[in-house]
């Protein structure tokens, strides 16, 4: 099943983390929940123009949470997160 690439990529996670993984040429992304490192890898290359070197998925967890004022609980929404590592001299502009 072939879904497009905004679907993959729902979008750059901005963070210190990120921020200092990019100036070593890895960057961060939000992405589908059902998505797949070779799609992710493609996904990137069409949108960006630039071919991966390697991919690293991380499932983020639902996480209980109270709300302010109501002291209720809720969740957080979860989701995956993907470490897109360039090879050296590529770069991706986020901004």
């Amino acid at each position: 099943m072939h879904k497009h690439s905004g679907y993959i990529l729902i979008s750059p996670r901005i963070t210190e983390k990120g921020a200092y993984l990019a100036e070593q040429g890895a960057y961060v992304f939000n992405v589908a929940k059902d998505a797949s490192k070779k799609a992710i890898a493609g996904a990137v290359k069409e949108i960006y123009k630039v071919s991966p070197r390697k991919v690293t998925l991380i499932a983020i967890p639902r996480k209980q949470v109270m709300t302010r004022g109501t002291n209720r609980t809720g969740l957080t929404a979860g989701g995956k997160k993907a470490y897109v590592f360039l090879k050296k001299g590529d770069k991706i502009d986020l901004a």
